[in-house]
């Protein structure tokens, strides 16, 4: 939903060539609104973009075209048919509150018009650039490819995610390399980071994702960055367990087939001068498109707690915990009892080769009825290519359930058939009021904007995988909110109390243990965003330890604004949030043990409480040592705080 407060149109620049040849070499500048960002565009026998920061230039994109079945765009000696630019000045109000509860849409944009076939628009933003193609060609057309050339100066570095081919979970973990020293047989995930020798960063990213496939790069060679797609599917996988059914087996040439006019997604290019900056970028959800549903009322962000990990674990109680009534009941008590929104079904409670094949432990119906007397909401996982060959007689059984929503997992592709089944799940879940958190799943795109319903998503490594690694530490917390957070929402799992030191840490897969403080751990709730949040431990546990429960009860999911304390990727992470009339800070540190200022005068004047979890006195040997505290705090304020290796604080202020 749009608010225009300004709507400022510039003066068209009237540079009209129609029907002659371009000069040997044409140059447009598009200016941000503050004018620090320019991006000069250059036409010649291609289309070339440098971007420039208070005069610095960040990158050269080069070699900007795509090729049809018909010809391509820009065409063999281009022609530049209209030149148009203005300026845009309009607020966005999110249907979900991510991160603000709204958000400015500034930009100075320019379409130029490259004859019958279509025309690229750019956007110049305060935070970074962004550009699309726009096609006008009759009927349907076969995408043959698309190219981008990203060259950045030797002595920049990327710190980005790999993978062997374009079969993918997306969970693999960040590396650093010397932007020309990047390896070159693989294939790098969006989005990922160029660090300039000067301060500055640049995060490549895509928005407005649809019928078309993901945009990946691969180095090719002195720190150019191509871009590459995958095909359309020719053939699948069929064989073996079903996790891994319908993955790819072999390609077309081409990479999409689609309807010859229509908009390709946005390429877009995060510019931040500073770290901090990067945890405001908002661009993948402005370039979106606006909420197809018209009432979301019934979305509702919230807390789940599910059965993965936590049924494994119930002690203390007087039945066989499992898949079965028992258990579910159980779950549901817990999270009625600190008004959690969500129980969650996790792999288990049916066949994953047929939704309908249910556990024969588990009454469906008498969790239902025991849900709604609760007031808690059901949700289920299910294997995306199980729902999709089944999908309207199970979504119409699950209706009939009352079922809240789905947690889908194991696409592990984007491919243009793949980004088509996320719309189209993401449509037929709304039609029938159900949420989505997408697992197995490629980073947000977009489709999150356009169906509100879908609040979170995989895409990232996250909790579970110190069931067998080390990889979620407190290093890679400290990677996220200035990588992945840009793309959207994170399924993460945070708050678990089982905490461990970096030295007493072990894999142990149906009980994974937290790297990091248990003050860490529920710092990660405020400096992580996702508007569902699950829980990993069982009930177990969190009723053992009630006073960390109940405090991680009193925490938002939805956010309506956001200021950042302190930002160093990778070192430490500190950011106030505010949620109605209170507010909530949350400060990390990674292995580095070390004292913080938490400047308090982002508060308005006046007299607050505050009660905040802190790292206990021997917190960097026995990572569960915590201290629960209380007091009273106002803006003028300055507290100096301590952070255990692998540490973290936590604090909700109220009036």
């Amino acid at each position: 939903m749009y608010h225009n407060h300004l709507l400022k149109y510039v003066p068209f620049l009237m540079a009209l060539f129609v029907g002659c040849r371009t000069t040997p070499t044409q140059e447009y500048v598009l200016h941000s609104p503050n004018s620090k960002l320019e991006a000069y565009i250059i036409i010649q026998d291609n289309i070339r973009i440098d971007l420039r920061y208070n005069k610095e230039k960040i990158c050269s994109v080069e070699d900007i075209s795509m090729l049809f079945d018909f010809g391509s765009l820009p065409a063999n000696k281009t022609e530049v048919a209209l030149v148009g630019k203005k300026s845009v000045n309009e607020v966005i109000i999110p249907e979900i509150n991510e991160k603000f509860k709204s958000i400015e849409d500034q930009y100075e944009t320019v379409k130029m018009d490259f004859g019958s076939y279509g025309f690229i628009e750019f956007r110049a933003y305060d935070n970074g650039l962004a550009y699309r193609f726009v096609t006008q060609a009759p009927d349907s057309m076969i995408v043959q490819s698309e190219q981008m050339n990203l060259h950045c100066p030797t002595g920049d570095s990327a710190t980005m995610q790999f993978s062997e081919r374009f079969r993918s979970s997306y969970e693999t973990p960040y590396e650093k390399w010397a932007i020309n020293e990047v390896p070159r047989e693989k294939r790098i995930h969006l989005p990922f980071l160029i660090q300039k020798s000067n301060g500055f960063s640049l995060v490549i990213l895509e928005s407005d994702l649809e019928d078309y496939p993901g945009l990946w790069f691969q180095h090719k060679g002195k720190g150019t960055l191509s871009a590459i797609l995958p095909g359309v599917p020719r053939s699948y996988s069929v064989e073996g367990r079903p996790y891994g059914h319908g993955q790819v087996l072999e390609y077309e040439s081409y990479i999409a087939r689609t309807t010859g006019e229509r908009t390709f997604p946005w390429r877009i290019f995060a510019v931040a001068s500073n770290d901090g900056e990067l945890l405001k970028n908002t661009l993948v959800y402005q370039l979106a498109k606006p909420s197809q549903i018209e009432d979301i009322s019934w979305i509702e962000p919230g807390v789940v707690t599910f059965d993965w990990w936590g049924r494994r674990n119930i002690y203390g109680v007087n039945f066989k915990s499992g898949i079965n009534t028992e258990t579910a009941k159980y779950f549901i008590d817990f999270a009625a009892d600190f008004g959690f929104e969500y129980f969650l079904f996790d792999d288990g409670w049916t066949s994953n080769l047929n939704l309908f094949d249910i556990r024969p432990e588990l009454d469906m119906e008498e969790v239902m009825e025991y849900a709604r007397e609760k007031d808690v909401k059901i949700l289920l996982w299910v294997i995306w290519a199980t729902l999709e060959r089944q999908m309207e007689e199970a979504l119409d059984l699950f209706e009939k359930w009352g079922i809240a929503g789905l947690k889908i997992d194991f696409m592990n592709r984007d491919d243009q058939e793949m980004v088509r089944f996320y719309h189209r799940i993401a449509a037929e879940a709304a039609s029938r009021n159900m949420v989505i958190d997408f697992h197995g799943a490629y980073k947000p795109a977009g489709l999150r904007r356009k169906f509100p319903n879908v609040l979170t998503r995989e895409g990232l490594i996250e909790f579970e995988y110190n069931g067998w690694t080390d990889h979620a530490n407190p290093v890679h917390h400290n990677l996220l909110p200035y990588i992945r957070m840009l793309a959207g929402p994170m399924d993460y799992i945070p708050a678990t109390m089982n905490n461990a030191t970096k030295n007493n840490f072990r894999p142990v897969g149906d009980h994974p243990m937290g790297l990091g403080t248990r003050a860490h751990a529920i710092a990660l709730w405020i400096i992580l965003e996702s508007p569902m949040v699950m829980l990993p431990d069982a009930p177990s546990d969190y009723y053992r330890e009630r006073e960390c429960t109940e405090f991680i009860s009193k925490l938002p999911v939805v956010w309506d604004d956001l200021y950042v304390l302190h930002a160093q990727m990778g070192e430490f992470t500190a950011l106030a949030r505010k949620h109605g009339e209170e507010w909530y800070v949350g400060a990390i540190t990674n292995w580095t043990e070390r004292d913080m200022e938490i400047d308090f005068s982002f508060l308005e004047a006046g007299e607050y409480r505050i009660e905040w979890i802190e790292d206990g006195m021997n917190a960097n040997t026995r990572a569960i040592d915590y201290q629960l505290r209380q007091g009273a705090v106002s803006n003028e304020d300055v507290w100096t705080i301590h952070l255990a290796s692998g540490g973290g604080w936590v604090a909700r202020i109220y009036k």
